[in-house]
């Protein structure tokens, strides 16, 4: 298995509550993965460790950007190191998709490429692309209250991929959705992860949605339940710090561009045994020249991204 995501011994308590206790799961690139359980079985508890949303207080979370490049250890980061990983490295989709309904489904989209420091008119092109792939060209300029639960929530679709994540984790996207658009919302979410080589962790209830995708995680009492769900971990190579491992978000190329804002060189967590921190007094790296910079891919659908453009113009 090419592994974008290895998890090992995760533990995290919440008081006398042991909410995770020494769970161990790899998740493949390009694999959906669902993960069921009853309320408090630790499934949304396991789903924010795996995404730098929590810090586990115990065991290893390696995450691998781009195949072949050295992981970074999320277990021991600080907050801002998590939030750079949330940021740059994975995407989210959420059960009340969280868009903002000041802006409109392209502005929403775009937004985290905005944040990245991506000049507007770029970050709308390629947001448009996504819409488009999504089944939402023309409906760029709606409010998120002129739209349907459905397609609200491909627009939260849109907005998880758009950086070109490598990894994107739902939790309960078709939640709050009727039977026949949960099964829409759900093939588009395949067709944004997988069918673009990327992964997609989902915490759901239904069997349907857990049925359509490749392998199925049972949770119960903090604990995986399946004897296969957890692979044993292929030997890997060292884990580096975020200052030293994390690579440049993908930016399309324009020499004028301003750099992307990061945060300030974390302090390189202190190594254990568990986490053992190869890079831990590495320089932070330099950014590459902003011309220099990959362009983040567009989703498969789109053979013709000046489509999108002529699309905006014609608004």
């Amino acid at each position: 298995m090419n592994p974008v995501l290895i998890a090992s011994d995760v533990t995290k308590r919440y008081g006398d509550l042991v909410a995770l206790s020494a769970v161990s799961v790899t998740i493949g690139r390009g694999e959906s993965v669902a993960i069921m359980g009853a309320s408090g079985s630790g499934k949304t508890t396991l789903l924010h460790a795996l995404a730098a949303v929590i810090a586990p207080d115990a065991g290893s979370v390696r995450l691998f950007a781009a195949s072949g490049a050295a992981p970074l250890e999320l277990v021991g980061m600080t907050e801002s190191q998590r939030s750079a990983v949330r940021r740059e490295q994975v995407g989210f989709v959420f059960q009340e998709h969280l868009l903002l309904p000041e802006l409109t489904a392209l502005e929403n989209a775009a937004l985290p490429l905005l944040v990245l420091g991506m000049p507007r008119r770029e970050a709308d092109l390629r947001a448009a692309a996504w819409l488009a792939a999504l089944g939402l060209a023309g409906m760029e300029d709606r409010r998120i209250g002129q739209l349907s639960g459905g397609q609200a929530q491909r627009v939260a679709i849109a907005r998880a991929q758009v950086t070109g994540a490598p990894v994107v984790f739902a939790d309960e996207p078709t939640g709050a959705l009727d039977s026949h658009t949960s099964d829409e919302v759900m093939a588009a979410l395949l067709h944004a992860t997988t069918g673009q080589g990327r992964s997609l962790v989902v915490v759901t209830h239904d069997a349907d949605v857990a049925a359509r995708c490749d392998r199925v995680l049972h949770m119960r009492d903090g604990r995986l339940v399946d004897a296969a769900a957890a692979p044993a971990a292929a030997a890997v190579p060292p884990t580096a710090s975020l200052a030293a491992a994390a690579p440049t978000p993908p930016l399309p190329a324009a020499a004028d561009w301003p750099a992307p804002p990061r945060p300030a060189a974390p302090t390189a967590p202190t190594a254990s045994p568990a986490t053992p921190v190869a890079a831990a007094a590495a320089p932070t790296p330099q950014h590459p020249a902003a011309a220099d910079w990959p362009a983040p891919p567009l989703p498969v659908a789109v053979q013709n991204p000046a489509a999108a453009q002529n699309a905006g113009a014609s608004r």
